[in-house]
């Protein structure tokens, strides 16, 4: 019986004077206040953000991931000396999905992760099924660029399960901004 059905059981069958202990009784059943805020915490989808690029390509390179969840948002970054602008996403995409992986509070909530890069997202969304499928050959028979980059991001998908969203880079989104932000300043360690 649910705690509604109850109630109404309860507040059916008593006098006016009983209904003040039935109250008091249902009360006591609620959840307290603090363990109200854990299960809407729980509950809470864990947003990220991220980006990479390069100046060259190749060239240096960086990376940046800003996640946010219970009210907060933390950043991570890194870079380097020699890439591409396509393996920087990646590496962002799998550090981000890395640490929810590695987040236990994260675990059964909603993940939705927004990059600005279409590569990304339409690879991880679409073209890795087929990729795999031809022994990470592309549609043209050539080998897959960043296979080993792409291997690590499907690994984290399949256990993660995100939600893809694509954002339109240097538009003013505030968290895909300060993913660039992290990006260049990696990228200036090593100009």
């Amino acid at each position: 019986m649910t705690l509604k059905e109850e109630a109404h059981d309860l507040i059916e069958k008593s006098s006016e004077a009983d209904v003040k202990k039935v109250i008091a009784y249902l009360s006591s059943k609620l959840p307290k206040k603090d363990d109200a805020k854990k299960s809407v915490d729980k509950s809470e989808n864990v947003v990220i953000y991220t980006d990479g690029g390069c100046h060259g390509n190749p060239g240096p390179g960086g990376w940046g991931v800003v996640v946010i969840a219970d009210g907060e948002a933390k950043e991570a970054s890194g870079g380097e000396k020699l890439t591409t602008n396509n393996r920087m996403e990646l590496t962002a995409a799998i550090t981000a999905l890395s640490i929810v992986a590695n987040t236990p509070s994260f675990s059964g909530r909603k993940i939705e992760i927004n990059t600005d890069s279409q590569y990304v997202k339409n690879g991880i969304t679409g073209w890795v099924a087929g990729w795999k499928k031809n022994g990470w050959k592309t549609s043209a028979k050539k080998d897959v660029l960043n296979k080993d980059l792409w291997e690590k991001l499907d690994e984290l998908n399949t256990s993660v399960k995100p939600l893809w969203k694509w954002v339109k880079g240097h538009a003013g989104v505030e968290f895909n901004e300060r993913c660039d932000q992290l990006c260049q300043e990696e990228i200036a360690k090593f100009e």
